[in-house]
C-alpha cells in the first residue's frame, strides 16, 4: 500500500525537531530518550548505523511518550528488524524501488529520503506525500526546498542533514516543512559524560522552534 500519510503526518508534526541518534552505548539509550521527550522532543530517530542500535531502540521503545523510529533503512531486512526492535516509523537515506516495494509489506509507515524533483515526483507517483530532503545543506538548503514548493505542491518535507539550530529555524518558517531532523540537540560529549540535563535543555530550546500553523 501508499504511505500511510495521516499516520505519519500524526508523528511528524508532535514536534519541529526529530532527534537524529547515533547511539552504540545501550546504557545511555532509556536516559538519553527520556531527556529527548522531558525536553519536548518525544519523535525520536535511531539510525542504523552501530551495531547495537537495535538494541538501542528496543530500550528507547520503552520509555513512556517516546516514539522511536529507525533510521539509514536500506534493505528489506532491516525493515523487519525495525518492526521487531519496536520501532514506528522508519527513514530511510534514499527511495530505492526495491525498498519502496518492501515498505508495501510493513505495517508501519516509511519515510523516504530524496534530493531531486525527479526523485520528488518518483516517490509521489508510488504514494508518498512526506518525505525527507537528504542531506539538506548539501543537496542547496532552504532555497531549494523553497523553490520545491510551487511545483510540487502536493509534498511536505522533513530535511535532515547540516542542520543546526539557526538553520532550523530558515526551513520551518517555510510551508511545505513539517519538521526537520538534527543532532545538534545530542552533543557526544555531553552523552559521554552523562550529562542528559544539558540535553533536555537544548532539547526544550529544539522543541520552542515552532512551525507555521
Amino acid at each position: 500500500m501508499p504511505q500511510d500519510a495521516p499516520a505519519l503526518r500524526s508523528v511528524l508534526s508532535l514536534a519541529p525537531v526529530i532527534p537524529v541518534i547515533i547511539l552504540d552505548d545501550v546504557d545511555a539509550a532509556r536516559p538519553l530518550a527520556e531527556a529527548l521527550v522531558a525536553g519536548g522532543l518525544p519523535v525520536l530517530e535511531v539510525t542504523l548505523r552501530t551495531p547495537n542500535a537495535l538494541r538501542v531502540i528496543a530500550e528507547m521503545a520503552k520509555v513512556p511518550g517516546a516514539i522511536v523510529g529507525s533510521g539509514t533503512v536500506r534493505s528489506p531486512l532491516q525493515m523487519e528488524q525495525s518492526v521487531h526492535a519496536g520501532c514506528q516509523f522508519m527513514v530511510s537515506p534514499g527511495a530505492s524501488p526495491r525498498l519502496l516495494d518492501a515498505a508495501d509489506e510493513i505495517g508501519i509507515p516509511l519515510l523516504p529520503g530524496i534530493g531531486t524533483p525527479t526523485e520528488a515526483m518518483t516517490a509521489s507517483e508510488r504514494g508518498y506525500s512526506f518525505l525527507k530532503f537528504f542531506p539538506a545543506e548539501a543537496m542547496g538548503g532552504a532555497p531549494v526546498l523553497k523553490a520545491f514548493a510551487s511545483p510540487l505542491p502536493d509534498i511536505t518535507f522533513c530535511p535532515t542533514g547540516g542542520i543546526d539550530v539557526e538553520k532550523a529555524r530558515t526551513y520551518l518558517a517555510l510551508p511545505n516543512v513539517i519538521c526537520v531532523g538534527g543532532s545538534w540537540i545530542m552533543p557526544q560529549d555531553a552523552i559521554a559524560a552523562g550529562d542528559f540535563k544539558r540535553i533536555e535543555a537544548l532539547a526544550r530550546d529544539a522543541a520552542a522552534l515552532k512551525p507555521r500553523p
